[in-house]
C-alpha cells in the first residue's frame, strides 16, 4: 500500500507499453465481467527513480508511525531480532521486488525500465487490475486507514488476490492451468518457491515473509472461493472486514450477511504508567504468525487462533523499558482457554524457560524471565477474564522491574 500512495504528474495515455495494455484490457474485462471506465496511463521509471520513490514513501510521517510501531510490537513478541530495523528491511525488499506499480492519485501504471521480459507481461496485467479496481473502489482512501490494521489487511488481500487471480486467468500459459484440478495449488507453490530466489526476501524473518505473501496468496484463495459462489463484480461492494473472514468460510460466506463473524471492537484505556507508543489491531492472521513462530504445529495454531473475534495491542514506553499489552476477544470460553494454553507455551519457548506448572483451572499465568545475554529480566502475564459476554484474554510482556501491566486490564472494554 505504501507504493500506491505516491504522487506524480500524469503522463499522456499510451506510452511505451500501449500495445501490452491494449491486449490485456479486453482480456481482463472478459474474464471478470467488469469494464474499465478508461484505461490508465502508462509510464516508465528507472530503477533508481523507483528506489527514491520507495524511500520517500517510507519516510512519510504516516509510514514512519506505522513501521516504528509494528517494529516495536514484533520485537517485543520475538518475531524479529532486537537489532533489526524494519523500515530499512522493507526498503530493501521493495527495491528488490518492485517491477511496476499503479498510482491511484494520478491513475498511472508505472513500469520499471529494463524489467525482465518474463515479469513484464504479468506485472502490467496485475497492475491493470488495480487500475480497474480503483475505478470502483477508491484505493487511496483505503490506504489512509491506519487504526485498524487487520481490516486494512483484509481489504489489501482482496485487492491483491483479485489482481493475482485475473493476472493468472488472462495469461495464455497460466490461464488453462488455473482450470485444471489442483492447478491453483501448483501455481501457488511456484509463486512461493520463486521468492526463494530473491536474497533479501529469503533472508527476512518469517513474519515479514509471510506478511508480504499473504495478501497475494491468501487473498487469491479468498477470491477464488468468492467467484465460485457470487458474481465477480459483487466483490468490490462487499469487502471482508477482518483476516478471520478471509480465513474461514463460515465467517464470511453465510446465507445472511448479518450472520457473519463481525470483529468485536476492543478498547484499551490510556496507560497509567508510561507513554503510549503505538496501538492497533493484530487480527487472526498475525496471531497465527506469533503462535507459529514458537509452536511449529499448524493444526494447534489454527485451533488456538481460530476463535478470536477482535483484539487491540499497545506498546507502552515506561521508565523501566518498553511493555506490550495485547487484549483479545473470543467466541467461547473454550476458545479463550485454548489461547491461554497456546500463548503461555509460546512465551515459555520464546524465552527458553523450563517446563512450567500451574494450578488446575488457573486463568492467570505468570512467567518470570531472568536476565540473560545482556537482556533485562521480563515478566509475562497471560490471563483470561471471567465474562458474561465475549471472553477476554490478555497477553502482557513487561520489564520485570515494572512487574505489572502499565494499562489497567480491568478497564479494557468490548461489547
Amino acid at each position: 500500500p505504501l507504493l500506491a500512495a505516491g504522487c506524480a504528474d500524469r503522463p499522456a495515455a499510451g506510452g511505451p507499453y500501449a500495445e501490452l495494455v491494449a491486449r490485456y484490457v479486453p482480456r481482463i474485462e472478459e474474464a471478470s465481467g467488469i469494464r474499465f471506465k478508461a484505461p490508465p496511463a502508462v509510464a516508465e521509471r528507472r530503477q533508481e527513480e523507483v528506489a527514491v520513490f520507495v524511500r520517500q514513501q517510507l519516510a512519510s510521517a504516516r509510514a514512519q508511525r506505522q513501521v516504528t510501531g509494528q517494529e516495536a510490537a514484533y520485537r517485543l513478541l520475538g518475531l524479529i531480532p532486537d537489532t533489526m530495523r524494519l523500515g530499512a528491511l522493507l526498503q530493501r525488499l521493495l527495491e528488490e521486488q518492485v517491477v511496476g506499480y499503479y498510482d491511484p492519485r494520478t491513475d498511472t501504471l508505472f513500469v520499471v525500465a529494463g524489467a525482465p521480459k518474463a515479469l513484464l507481461e504479468q506485472t502490467v496485467a496485475h497492475e491493470l487490475v488495480h487500475a480497474l479496481q480503483d475505478q470502483y473502489v477508491r484505493m487511496d482512501s483505503i490506504m489512509e486507514q491506519v487504526d485498524d490494521a487487520d481490516r486494512q489487511l483484509a481489504v489489501q488481500a482482496v485487492m491483491e488476490g483479485h489482481a493475482v487471480s485475473l493476472q493468472l486467468r488472462t495469461n495464455p500459459t497460466s490461464g488453462p492451468m488455473m482450470k485444471m484440478p489442483g492447478g491453483w495449488d501448483r501455481i501457488r507453490d511456484m509463486i512461493r518457491d520463486g521468492q526463494v530466489g530473491m536474497p533479501v526476501f529469503a533472508s527476512a524473518p518469517a513474519v515479514v515473509r509471510e506478511g508480504l505473501l499473504f495478501p497475494y496468496l491468501g487473498g487469491a484463495d479468498f477470491v477464488r472461493r468468492f467467484i465460485a459462489q457470487r458474481p465477480e463484480s459483487a466483490l468490490f461492494g462487499d469487502l471482508p472486514v477482518s483476516s478471520a473472514q478471509l480465513l474461514h468460510d463460515d465467517a464470511y460466506f453465510t446465507a445472511d450477511p448479518s450472520a457473519r463473524l463481525q470483529p468485536v471492537p476492543v478498547t484499551l484505556p490510556p496507560p497509567g504508567t508510561g507513554t503510549l507508543v503505538w496501538s492497533n489491531t493484530f487480527g487472526e492472521f498475525e496471531l497465527r504468525l506469533f503462535l507459529t513462530q514458537y509452536l511449529r504445529d499448524d493444526e494447534l495454531v489454527r485451533r488456538a487462533a481460530g476463535g478470536v473475534t477482535g483484539d487491540r495491542m499497545a506498546v507502552v514506553r515506561t521508565p523501566a523499558g518498553e511493555a506490550l499489552v495485547w487484549a483479545t476477544a473470543w467466541r467461547t470460553p473454550v476458545d479463550a482457554a485454548e489461547f491461554l494454553d497456546a500463548a503461555t507455551e509460546a512465551a515459555r519457548k520464546r524465552y527458553q524457560l523450563g517446563k512450567l506448572a500451574f494450578p488446575p483451572g488457573a486463568t492467570t499465568r505468570r512467567l518470570e524471565v531472568p536476565a540473560r545475554d545482556g537482556r533485562a529480566a521480563r515478566t509475562v502475564l497471560v490471563s483470561v477474564a471471567p465474562s458474561a459476554g465475549a471472553p477476554l484474554a490478555t497477553y502482557v510482556d513487561v520489564p520485570a522491574a515494572l512487574g505489572r501491566s502499565p494499562i489497567d486490564l480491568a478497564r479494557i472494554t468490548r461489547p
